[in-house]
């Protein structure tokens, strides 16, 4: 038979001397759990503020701590994880691990006092070397009952997580949906972008994705679908869109390797699907620009994402960034003969025969009512694609 170091067959050769200890050390203990007891109401504030039915199950805790270290002394076969058998599941969740190693220090603390008090000189020694090594034990059983239970939580919250980023990718976010999230502690009031890029081979990069957006003051909800990973980003770095794209970019490791396309900024996780859809539609039509930067906007995509057949592109080029400009009748006229002219300046003036300046001038203002400049060959791109589409749409 093993001996466990610390216990009185280890330590103890007589085995007369070791039942006399062992007897006088059950005779104790109903005044060391006592003296436990005393000790937690005077020295955790948490304690008291317990309920009564919660104090009573970590009063038998104490007890069967210090029953089970009776019997881890005397050799017995014993498991320190059985002491916490005596305590109902739904402890777990109401008594934190610090609380916990503080039940166990606490505990340990007046044993060793009360050994002290109660114990023959001769029985102190042995006694105080068992106490150290029990005390290791029943700490590492602890550690390992928390540590199943949040590998269980995780798992769970996983699952849960997965369902809230599928729903709002079908455009099912209702109120279950929302009531889940906010068990995984999302603010129903935080502004909303939807990420998608390549899911990486392996799914544990996902802890360190909200390790590094945490430092970036994003809240994220993410899960793998296929070979894509959607990510739901919301908290107090969703802002301006650019400098969100910013930021997701700085998370562009734990994709896999590709383009990252960032869907429009909406209000709540009720109107993430509108985000999700445009992400989803940019992501397929990321191959059509492969010189496009690692990370982008959805809008970014607007002409890719209109020839891909998405019909909310090809609304927003022709019902948005094409009347801003047919409202001026000169600007689509100097927009469409700089195009055809090369982008040249020179050229546009004499074609339309009127000064250079007064091109520069109208290719401003273009700027200023679409938002996008003839003279960037990207957006002339868009404006080119926004001028046909909206010519046939009219």
């Amino acid at each position: 038979m093993d001996v466990r170091p610390g216990t009185a067959p280890a330590l103890i050769s007589s085995a007369r001397v070791r039942s006399g200890m062992i007897k006088r050390l059950q005779s104790a203990t109903a005044e060391m759990n006592t003296a436990t007891l005393t000790a937690l109401v005077a020295r955790h504030e948490w304690f008291t503020l317990l309920d009564a039915e919660s104090r009573s199950w970590i009063g038998i805790l104490a007890r069967a701590g210090i029953d089970g270290f009776v019997s881890w002394f005397a050799g017995e076969p014993f498991a320190p994880e059985s002491i916490f058998d005596a305590a109902p599941r739904a402890m777990a969740r109401r008594i934190t691990l610090q609380q916990t190693v503080d039940l166990v220090r606490t505990t340990t603390d007046v044993v060793e006092e009360q050994i002290q008090h109660l114990m023959p000189r001769g029985d102190r020694q042995a006694l105080q070397l068992g106490i150290v090594h029990y005390s290791r034990e029943v700490a590492f059983a602890a550690a390992a009952i928390y540590a199943r239970a949040a590998e269980a939580r995780g798992a769970w919250d996983s699952r849960i997580e997965a369902t809230i980023v599928d729903a709002v990718v079908r455009a099912e976010t209702d109120e279950s949906v929302l009531s889940r999230a906010s068990t995984l502690g999302w603010s129903t009031d935080s502004k909303v972008v939807v990420a998608i890029g390549g899911a990486p081979q392996d799914a544990a990069v996902l802890d360190g994705l909200r390790r590094a957006a945490a430092k970036l003051t994003l809240d994220v909800l993410a899960a793998p679908q296929g070979d894509r990973l959607v990510v739901i980003a919301g908290g107090g770095g969703v802002a301006d869109p650019v400098e969100t794209c910013e930021r997701i970019g700085r998370l562009h490791d734990f994709f896999a390797e590709g383009p990252v396309v960032v869907g429009p900024t909406v209000d709540g996780l009720a109107g993430a699907h509108r985000s999700a859809r445009a992400a989803a539609s940019g992501y397929r039509a990321a191959k059509a620009w492969p010189e496009g930067p690692s990370t982008m906007l959805s809008v970014d995509l607007l002409p890719e994402r209109a020839l891909a057949g998405d019909g909310h592109a090809r609304r927003t080029l022709a019902s948005e960034i094409y009347p801003a400009l047919a409202a001026n009748k000169e600007l689509l006229e100097t927009c469409v003969g700089f195009l055809d002219c090369g982008s040249s300046m020179e050229a546009t003036a004499r074609a339309l025969f009127v000064h250079p300046n007064t091109v520069r001038y109208r290719l401003k203002r273009i700027q200023e009512v679409t938002g996008y400049n003839p003279t960037d060959a990207r957006e002339a791109y868009v404006l080119r694609m926004a001028i046909t589409l909206g010519r046939l749409h009219s």
